[in-house]
């Protein structure tokens, strides 16, 4: 009695576990989307906290503008939106709205580099 595998039965463990690599990866990609997407918000949580700062210590938030959040075109701030980097996955920015007196922040996803395009973060306002 020969104690070996057929060769059927090793196909249909090579089309299972290329099915099981198939899903991981593509469960793998949105894990990962999703984990920038929430370091975008968290950048937007901190952008909103420096405005209510702002607001807080000048009695308004109209003065308040994206240089007040560390956003800008040096490389050890934030990107302005149209200014991606390859170290940041989204770029940001902020005003205000003067016919609402609404402030809002928001987070623009970067497509340079070869990064695909998926759709902005958030945006955060407050009057």
């Amino acid at each position: 009695m020969n104690k070996a595998f057929t060769l059927l039965e090793l196909v249909v463990v090579i089309i299972i576990l290329g099915v099981l690599a198939t899903l991981g990866l593509t469960q793998y990609g949105r894990m990962v989307e999703r984990t920038r997407q929430a370091e975008a918000k968290t950048i937007l949580g901190d952008i909103r906290k420096l405005a209510i700062a702002y607001r807080l210590e000048n009695g308004t938030i109209a003065g308040f503008s994206y240089t007040n959040a560390n956003i800008g075109t040096a490389s050890d701030q934030l990107p302005l939106q149209g200014n991606c980097r390859s170290t940041h996955w989204f770029s940001y920015n902020t005003d205000y709205d003067y016919s609402e007196q609404k402030f809002w922040a928001c987070a623009y996803r970067c497509t340079s580099g070869g990064k695909p395009h998926k759709p902005q973060a958030g945006r955060t306002t407050f009057a």
